[in-house]
């Protein structure tokens, strides 16, 4: 969907919500066109490990729909992180919270909205 509307890649990303094995649920936010690794994402928030959640536990835990999760306006705040791939752009985009529909903001204003560290958390495909 990046490249047919002509957005790097690189600089899209998507918001994945993930439960540890602590119970806790976690928000990564990483480029589209890489994994999640669920090594990696544990250690970045202090868990021994970290599983995605079912799809029908999205919408009643955060409000929004597979496909349109957004990390900023969920029903609660969640302990989110960001790919530090992050910082190489002026500005990111994600989901609005529509399918369909996408913000672009700037890292440092993105952090005025949503309390989110960075990590390296991808493998490329």
């Amino acid at each position: 969907a990046a490249k047919a509307m002509g957005q790097n890649p690189e600089q899209v990303f998507k918001t994945l919500v993930t439960v540890g094995k602590s119970g806790e649920h976690y928000v990564f936010v990483i480029p589209v066109n890489a994994e999640l690794d669920l090594k990696k994402a544990a250690n970045a928030v202090g868990d021994k490990a970290v599983s995605m959640i079912k799809s029908k536990e999205l919408l009643p835990l955060t409000g929004y729909i597979h496909g349109g999760c957004s990390p900023i306006g969920m029903k609660k705040p969640f302990q989110t992180v960001i790919d530090e791939s992050c910082m190489l752009f002026d500005t990111i985009i994600f989901s609005a919270g529509k399918i369909g529909y996408q913000v672009e903001v700037a890292p440092d204003d993105l952090k005025r909205l949503v309390n989110y560290s960075t990590a390296d958390l991808t493998e490329y495909l």
